[in-house]
C-alpha cells in the first residue's frame, strides 16, 4: 500500500513535535515516574489543546474523531518526547464507549456521555484495563477513571492496587480493584473491547515508531561527538551500518501504521487487527533494535539513569509487548493471511 500524509497532517505532526520540544518532556517522565503528575498532566494539557485528546473521540461527544491517521501522526510525536501517561489506553476507553453508547447500552450510553467530552477536551485521564492489554491498568494511580474489561463485562473500577514496578518506572502498573459501577455486559461488551484494543495496539505501535525515532536521532548526533582514535565514532562504517539498520526497520514500519490507520477508518469493526498487528511488530521491534544500537553505540552512558537517553530506551523494551507481544502479533497476521482466498 503507498500512503503518504497530507500537506495538513504532516503540519500537525511538525506543530506538536515543536509544542512538545520544548514542554520539557523528560522532566515531567521522571516525575511521573516518582508519582508526581503534576508536570506530566501540563504536557497532557498542551496536547488538549492542540486536539490530540479528541481525535479518537466522536463529533457527537465532542470531539474531532475518529480520526486513526491523525492519532497515528499525534502519538509518534509524543513517543519522539517520551510523554509520559495512560495515552493509549485513554483512545482506547474512548473507541469502547463510544462503541458500546452506539449499540444502544443505556448505562454505557450515560458513562459515554458523561466522560467522553471530559476525554475529549482534555479534564479527563483515563486508563483501561482489558484481556489484550494484560490485568494491569496503565497509570491507575494518575487516571480519573479505571474501566475494566473482563469477559463480557465493562465496570468502572473503585480504585486499584498496589502500584507494581515496571521496566519503565514511568510506567505505573496496577490492578483494577473488584466491584465498582457495571456499566455493560453481553457479547457487545467484547465485540466492543477487541474494537478497542486494536485501537489501543494501534497507539501503541504510532508511540514505539516515535519513540525509535528519537534514539537514532539522540544516536547519531552522538557518534558525531565522541571521539576515538582521534576521529569522531560516527565515521566508522561499522557505526553507519548499525544506525542504517536501525532507521531503515522505522522507516519500513511507518507505511504498515499508516496502512493501519486507514483500515481501522475504512472496515467494519475487527476487521483491521491483521493490519494493526503488523504494524504493531513492525514499529515494536524496529524501536527495540533502535534502543539496542543506542545503548552500543552510548556505551556505559546509556546504562546511566541520570541520562535522558535511558528514558527513550526503556520505553522502547515496555512498548514492545504492550497490547500484542512480538509472538501473538505475528499469529494474528498469519492466521489472518491463511484464511484468505487463494487467488492463484
Amino acid at each position: 500500500m503507498e500512503f503518504m500524509l497530507d500537506q495538513a497532517q504532516t503540519d500537525f505532526g511538525r506543530t506538536l513535535d515543536r509544542m512538545l520540544g520544548g514542554a520539557d518532556t523528560p522532566r515531567a517522565v521522571r516525575a511521573w515516574a516518582r508519582g508526581e503528575h503534576a508536570p506530566g498532566r501540563a504536557v497532557w494539557g498542551r496536547l488538549a489543546e492542540a486536539g490530540v485528546t479528541g481525535l479518537a473521540v466522536p463529533e457527537a461527544y465532542e470531539g474531532v474523531g475518529p480520526l486513526p491517521v491523525e492519532l497515528g501522526v499525534a502519538y509518534v510525536a509524543a513517543g519522539r518526547h517520551a510523554v509520559p501517561g495512560p495515552l493509549a489506553e485513554t483512545a482506547a476507553a474512548a473507541v469502547l464507549l463510544a462503541a458500546l453508547a452506539e449499540g444502544g447500552t443505556a448505562r454505557a450510553g450515560q458513562a459515554a456521555g458523561h466522560w467522553l467530552p471530559r476525554i475529549a477536551d482534555g479534564r479527563a485521564l483515563v486508563t483501561l484495563a482489558a484481556a489484550d492489554g494484560g490485568p494491569y491498568a496503565l497509570d491507575a494511580d494518575a487516571a480519573d477513571a479505571v474501566f475494566a474489561v473482563e469477559g463480557e463485562e465493562l465496570w468502572l473500577a473503585p480504585g486499584h492496587g498496589p502500584v507494581q514496578p515496571s521496566f519503565d518506572p514511568a510506567r505505573r502498573l496496577a490492578r483494577p480493584l473488584p466491584g465498582g459501577e457495571p456499566l455493560a455486559r453481553g457479547l457487545a461488551v467484547a465485540t466492543a473491547a477487541a474494537r478497542a484494543a486494536d485501537w489501543a495496539a494501534f497507539a501503541t505501535a504510532a508511540l514505539s515508531l516515535g519513540t525509535g525515532l528519537a534514539l537514532v536521532e539522540r544516536t547519531a548526533a552522538y557518534v558525531k561527538q565522541r571521539t576515538q582514535f582521534g576521529r569522531p565514532i560516527g565515521s566508522f562504517q561499522a557505526v553507519k551500518h548499525r544506525l542504517a539498520d536501525a532507521l531503515i526497520g522505522l522507516e519500513f514500519a511507518r507505511p504498515l501504521l499508516y496502512g493501519a490507520a486507514v483500515a481501522l477508518a475504512s472496515t467494519p469493526a475487527n476487521e483491521a487487527r491483521a493490519e494493526v498487528a503488523a504494524a504493531k511488530v513492525a514499529a515494536g521491534e524496529a524501536a527495540y533494535t533502535a534502543a539496542r544500537t543506542a545503548l552500543q553505540l552510548h556505551g556505559a552512558l546509556g546504562y546511566t539513569e541520570e541520562y535522558d537517553l535511558s528514558l527513550w530506551i526503556r520505553k522502547a523494551r515496555a512498548l514492545r509487548t504492550a497490547w500484542g507481544s512480538p509472538s501473538v502479533c505475528r499469529s494474528r497476521v498469519l492466521t489472518a493471511a491463511s484464511s484468505r482466498p487463494d487467488r492463484s
